[in-house]
């Protein structure tokens, strides 16, 4: 097994697997950091390597790449005494023409609260398509370090709620509202600091202690292992209780009061709320709250994408520079991170096809072979002339990921729950895309370890047969047609168990069991009349 596609017979949606790879391709970058060869993945807006967005990349690069381990290393060997992680580091001068130095150059942009768990969940990342243990075990002390300055520094953690705080930031961004203390965008913390509680933020770190906890779990320390995870349940509970408004996820809950004229706080829907979904923070019930808040504003926005870096967004230029207008970049940009994390979201909690909508309306904006990190709501795409970057290349790679997530994890279903596909929750969720037959197959670029699947659904005979290659334990959800529940099913030809279940309206039949590189499944389902 050595290939990442999907084959389902509409073009539009074949397309998305190849052109994404092209789009990665182009954003892979090289440095010798000080005798150290790195290969990582920048976004097209910077020549620099943050962790931000190559953690991100690496959900869609680690189909194809083969190095993911080294840009991670070279974070962990550079990891402070006291625990955090620099943003970026780069060999290229950045504010061209005034800066020509072509040093080594490390940042920390101080008002970002996000750094440590996007280290985190690239070592997952890296170490799930690997499966390199030793590599995982060690850099469980950085993780440790980098979760302990989070969790006790003065510029990180409220004691108060006991939640992960940050300056008053457009969501995860990097510069802060200062009411105009500052002359341009300011990524200084201070003593006037808007300090608050972000969602995203928040839902990043829930989701680092469970995977701290997974790794500690191979490691075969057991004890680490259930501390992080009962830190994360208690973690989880306070966070949807601090921050969930009852539709959705406040963008910024005050810890210093502070007001913005002609901004409505409590409607600003901001680009974490799908995250805070995938990374598992939001219960189903919040999550399904969350997809219709989308949904309404997919009906009202004179945007062409509910893509929302945030809606509605601040006014223009009050964070210091006159480019940030609403629906430019962060304040307002439409941009297709969010839509690949609504795919996902979607297609996880029974909106499916709001969910395959979002991937077709990616695929459309995209068949020029461009895709930008945002665009305008009208549609015009992001340019160095109205961006605060140097650059805007149209090779996107954080976006493109992220719809590449939805296509894979969500669409076709496949998610390794372990590391190798040696633990799989597929869920083919084909029947919302319209499609009767399809292939589908996800494989590691580090490892070669992968797992592929063959989909028919037969509607006069009310069945779905697939075949399924490869070596894992298989939790099995297929999603069936609407109003419709499972009979029977056979693994192999012999009757197997078999359970059903209802997300939302959408039903599902489920079974496991042990794959041993081929297996033949025949769900048999019925209409329920009325």
């Amino acid at each position: 097994m050595n290939e990442t596609y999907i084959r389902c017979g509409d073009s539009r949606l074949d397309a998305l697997v190849p052109r994404i790879r092209e789009f990665l391709r182009s954003d892979i970058s090289e440095y010798n950091m000080l005798g150290t060869p790195i290969r990582a993945y920048r976004t097209p807006d910077a020549p620099s390597i943050w962790i931000r967005d190559h953690s991100e990349m690496m959900r869609g690069a680690k189909y194809w790449e083969t190095d993911l381990q080294s840009a991670i290393d070279h974070f962990a060997e550079t990891q402070t005494a006291k625990g955090w992680i620099f943003d970026y580091f780069t060999m290229t001068p950045e504010k061209v023409p005034c800066e020509k130095e072509n040093w080594a150059k490390y940042v920390r942009v101080p008002v970002e609260a996000d750094v440590e768990y996007r280290f985190i969940k690239a070592v997952h990342l890296a170490w799930q398509a690997s499966g390199d243990d030793k590599w995982m075990k060690r850099l469980l002390p950085n993780m440790e370090r980098a979760l302990q300055y989070v969790l006790t520094d003065e510029w990180r953690w409220d004691k108060k709620t006991k939640l992960v705080k940050r300056a008053y930031t457009i969501d995860t961004w990097d510069f802060d509202y200062t009411a105009g203390r500052h002359p341009w965008l300011n990524f200084q913390i201070n003593d006037h600091t808007y300090w608050g509680i972000m969602h995203g933020d928040n839902s990043g770190y829930y989701e680092a202690f469970n995977l701290l906890s997974k790794m500690y779990d191979h490691a075969g320390n057991r004890s680490r292992a259930r501390y992080w995870r009962r830190y994360a349940e208690m973690f989880r509970r306070r966070a949807n209780k601090v921050c969930f408004n009852g539709r959705f996820y406040t963008h910024h809950v005050h810890l210093v009061p502070v007001r913005i004229e002609g901004v409505d706080e409590s409607e600003q829907l901001s680009l974490s709320n799908p995250m805070d979904i995938n990374r598992g923070m939001a219960t189903h019930a919040i999550a399904a709250s969350i997809l219709r808040e989308y949904q309404r504003r997919g009906q009202t926005t004179k945007a062409f994408a509910e893509w929302f870096s945030i809606d509605p967004p601040f006014p223009d230029g009050i964070h210091g520079d006159e480019k940030i207008i609403g629906g430019a970049y962060c304040n307002g940009g439409i941009m297709p991170l969010v839509g690949g994390e609504l795919a996902l979201a979607a297609l996880d909690h029974g909106f499916e096809e709001y969910g395959v909508r979002q991937l077709l309306k990616y695929e459309e904006l995209t068949r020029n072979n461009e895709t930008y990190l945002w665009y305008f709501p009208n549609g015009k795409p992001a340019s160095p002339e109205t961006s605060t970057s140097p650059d805007a290349s149209p090779t996107d790679g954080w976006g493109s990921s992220a719809i590449l997530y939805g296509l894979l994890e969500g669409l076709a279903g496949i998610v390794d729950t372990d590391k190798l596909y040696r633990k799989v929750r597929l869920s083919p969720r084909w029947i919302a895309a319209g499609r009767e037959e399809a292939e589908a197959a996800c494989t590691y670029g580090p490892s070669g370890a992968g797992i592929q699947y063959t989909y028919l659904h037969n509607p006069s005979s009310k069945t779905i047969e697939m075949e399924i290659r490869g070596m894992a334990h298989v939790d099995l959800r297929v999603m069936l047609p609407a109003n419709a529940r499972s009979v029977s099913a056979k693994l192999n030809g012999r009757k197997s168990a078999m359970s059903g279940y209802v997300v939302e309206s959408s039903p599902y039949a489920a079974m496991a069991f042990d794959l041993r590189k081929k297996a033949g499944i025949t769900i048999k389902y019925e209409e329920i009349k009325g």
